[in-house]
């Protein structure tokens, strides 16, 4: 099987489980428009097209860019450059991230534009690229990952004090959102290049996870920061969106081409200026076919990201909003928590970049650890993140901080009996599993539900969906870890 033959079976299983319920729903719930469903058709088509070259030039050009960069950073004698590369890497990295921009352009939009995309965008890459150098320190020099957790999400502890609901949820998303499908590979690259030049095996096979982690705390600080420093007043704005119904179905994604040529650009280019730096320091290195491979790596992430963008902006978050707008009168209670269970189950089954984490996993630890026990780790806390998200629409008494508090609390005192191995896989985990679809589609359709309730705000209510799809996979697999833990035990066996 062919590199293109293999994306295009992994996000055409990525795309099925959100496409097949929203046609269920159209056909048995609420009926859409048929210029929607229309669009949504074509735009599942350009979507799954684009998914798959942009996760081909992962695979091709970025990935390999950062398993360059990991051994160079190892030989690295002065933490000058250390600092340097790190956070150059990690601010390149969230910027060009697909999920945070659609994020960025949503809160833009709900906010009455008062705070910004591009705002939002460097000040979240700023605390990915500043944490990515503390991660790049604790790989060198060995330095304990729960230490370094406990540090992290004290000052988050801290400055959440007196933190608005709404920047409060914008803060916990906008770190799950910046790991997707392209952080995600490109970090975990990164880790295995510097690990695998270490001689103590098992502090390599710990230290392999833990920088995604570690890297998207730095996402929350930076955005609770800024709301310290300007504490903007946020007011929430009603979902709007081009009446498309009035104009013909291709003009609605000619439409779409100016902004996402622009945004593309925007996010790739630096990117493409850092893969040319680093193909000139290994030149000597790789062949010139590698160069080659690399080069058209990033020529299949700029075509995919382009359409990745014109197909989300053209039908997906208007499907999710208009869905979960309406379905708040079509369902009962019950029936539409479960309906939140279900699409996050069904969500996370087929999430890329949980194939990618699960088969290192499974790599890394030498079959100890198996891909199926993690994935049904992950389905359960998903799909109950989901559904507390739709309860915290549903009763206004239930707030975020409800489900943060307790849950990062839980979270941070299993790290001291979870064998460590789990810690660095499951606080992976939670970055991993707000994948496109959970910050796209999923997003849109809670932001939906809050808009329609008249109890609910869509700042508040609709954000903090992405911090619990995060959170909840951190329990579940640590949890996981005792069993194993307990099992080995048995055994008389350990895999601490």
């Amino acid at each position: 099987m062919n590199i293109f033959t293999q994306k295009l079976k992994e996000v055409f299983l990525s795309i099925c489980p959100v496409f097949t319920v929203v046609i269920l729903t159209h056909i048995f719930i609420y009926p859409l428009t048929t210029h929607l469903i229309v669009r949504f058709i074509l735009s599942s088509l350009i979507l799954i097209i684009g998914l798959t070259l942009f996760l081909i030039g992962v695979d091709l050009g970025i990935s390999p860019m950062g398993q360059m960069l990991g051994p160079l950073i190892s030989r690295s004698n002065k933490h000058r450059y250390i600092i340097l590369f790190g956070f150059i890497i990690g601010f390149l990295i969230s910027f060009a991230e697909p999920a945070l921009l659609i994020m960025s352009q949503q809160v833009e939009q709900l906010s009455g534009g008062i705070l910004s995309s591009t705002l939002l965008l460097i000040v979240v890459s700023i605390g990915i690229g500043s944490m990515v150098v503390v991660g790049l320190f604790r790989l060198l020099y060995n330095l304990p990952l729960y230490i370094i957790l406990i540090i992290s999400y004290g000052i988050i502890f801290l400055l959440s004090l007196n933190t608005s609901f709404d920047m409060l949820a914008i803060a916990f998303d906008s770190s799950g959102v910046t790991t997707g499908i392209l952080a995600v590979p490109f970090l975990l690259s990164l880790s295995l290049g510097i690990t695998s030049i270490k001689k103590d095996s098992k502090s390599s096979e710990k230290d392999s996870f833990g920088l995604i982690s570690i890297a998207s705390a730095g996402a929350i600080i930076m955005v609770l920061v800024l709301n310290k420093v300007f504490q903007p007043n946020l007011t929430s704005a009603s979902i709007s969106y081009l009446n498309y119904d009035s104009i013909s179905i291709l003009n609605t994604f000619v439409l779409q081409i100016p902004n996402s040529i622009r945004e593309t650009l925007l996010s790739m280019s630096p990117l493409i200026v850092m893969g040319i730096i680093v193909s000139i320091f290994n030149r000597h290195k790789i062949s010139k076919r590698s160069h080659i491979r690399m080069a058209t790596g990033f020529v299949y992430s700029v075509m995919g990201l382009f359409l990745f963008l014109v197909s989300i902006n053209s039908s997906y978050i208007e499907v999710g909003n208009t869905i979960g707008n309406h379905l708040i009168n079509e369902l009962s209670f019950m029936s539409l928590v479960l309906f939140g269970f279900l699409i996050g189950v069904v969500t996370i089954l087929a999430e890329p970049a949980v194939y990618v984490l699960t088969t290192q996993i499974e790599t890394v630890t030498s079959g100890y650890i198996k891909r199926r026990s993690v994935i049904i780790a992950l389905t359960i806390g998903v799909g109950s993140a989901i559904a507390f998200s739709v309860l915290r629409v549903l009763i206004p008494a239930v707030q975020l901080w409800h489900f943060l508090l307790p849950g990062y609390g839980l979270a941070l005192g299993l790290m001291f009996i979870t064998p460590k191995l789990f810690v660095g896989i499951a606080f992976d985990a939670g970055g991993v599993a707000t994948g496109p679809m959970i910050s796209t589609f999923i997003l849109s359709f809670i932001h939906g539900l809050a808009d329609a309730m008249p109890s609910a705000d869509v700042l508040i209510d609709g954000f903090g969906m992405v911090s619990l799809v995060a959170l909840m996979p951190i329990i579940t697999i640590e949890l996981l870890g005792l069993i194993f833990k307990f099992k080995s035990v048995k055994r008389g066996g350990s895999h601490d």
